[in-house]
């Protein structure tokens, strides 16, 4: 597979989104793990998760926990997996997600995670959605002391503005190495952050690269040139969109989530699937 930098370390250019197997709607744990190994073997080395990621209150870190079972049990080696998980969003257990961005919580949270994760320091660490009560810079701070203690090895943000991007750079002393937002056909308001990090080295991992979990199935009837590239190519109109993601700067990772192995694999053959430039176009412009 294609290989993209993040932080300096060589990954996948598809990643796997871990989120659909551990919320509302989840498959059961065989078919997750199976999923998991379905990914490594189509040459996946990010897999992208959260503390968030469960569903019942009681039940925080539940993708975390099934991730670190899914590389445990893998038959060949794994060391060169990069996990990146995130923390600061919460879900009380009722459906709803909320956000906790004190600089003692995230760092309690990173903890935490590093523990369900195993080894010696987290891959990647992720704030994962400003919480509007506690200043900005006082949450990157919380990454800046982690990234200082060894608990992570690089930070990221996500849900991010440009102005939040060149604050958390300032904060981290140049280090920031990511920024994971929305960004697919039908969500295409983070353009300018994705251009932003395409212009200054910082990787950027589009999440519900495909629409989110209930339309990623449908995007090419809703995406009509999606799909009549697709017919051309003879692939899927999801295979299309993640190598549009790919083309639009060097920089871009996308993180389709899954929770079946044929879609993971299915996902995973973008990076070999070459748009022309009108064919890049075309889907640029298409609505």
């Amino acid at each position: 597979m294609q290989q993209r930098s993040l932080g300096g370390t060589h990954v996948s250019a598809i990643g796997l989104g871990g989120m659909p197997m551990s919320i509302e709607g989840r498959p059961d744990e065989e078919r997750s793990i199976r999923t998991i190994h379905a990914a490594l073997e189509a040459g996946v080395t990010l897999i992208d998760t959260a503390d968030a990621y469960h569903r019942d209150a009681n039940e925080v870190g539940h993708n975390e926990t099934l991730i670190a079972k899914a590389l445990a049990s893998y038959g060949s080696d794994a060391t060169g997996i990069l996990v990146a998980t995130k923390g600061g969003h919460l879900r009380p257990g009722d459906g709803s997600w909320t956000q906790n961005g004190h600089p003692d919580y995230l760092k309690e949270a990173a903890k935490a995670s590093l523990k369900r994760l195993g080894g010696d320091a987290i891959d990647l660490y992720q704030y994962h959605r400003p919480d509007t009560e506690v200043p900005y810079e006082d949450s990157i701070g919380a990454l800046k002391d982690l990234l200082d203690e060894g608990v992570i090895r690089m930070a990221g943000i996500s849900n991010a503005t440009v102005d939040q991007i060149r604050k958390a750079n300032q904060v981290l002393d140049g280090r920031l190495v990511s920024v994971q937002n929305q960004f697919s056909p039908a969500f295409r308001s983070s353009e300018d952050e994705l251009r932003y990090c395409g212009e200054n080295g910082i990787a950027f991992l589009p999440w519900s690269p495909l629409g989110g979990i209930q339309k990623a199935g449908g995007l090419g009837e809703h995406f009509t040139a999606f799909q009549q590239i697709a017919d051309k190519h003879g692939v899927s109109p999801q295979q299309v969109c993640l190598a549009w993601e790919l083309a639009l700067a060097p920089t871009v990772i996308p993180i389709p989530g899954a929770s079946r192995p044929e879609s993971i694999q299915d996902s995973a053959q973008a990076s070999d699937l070459q748009l022309s430039a009108d064919e890049i176009e075309i889907l640029s412009t298409a609505d």
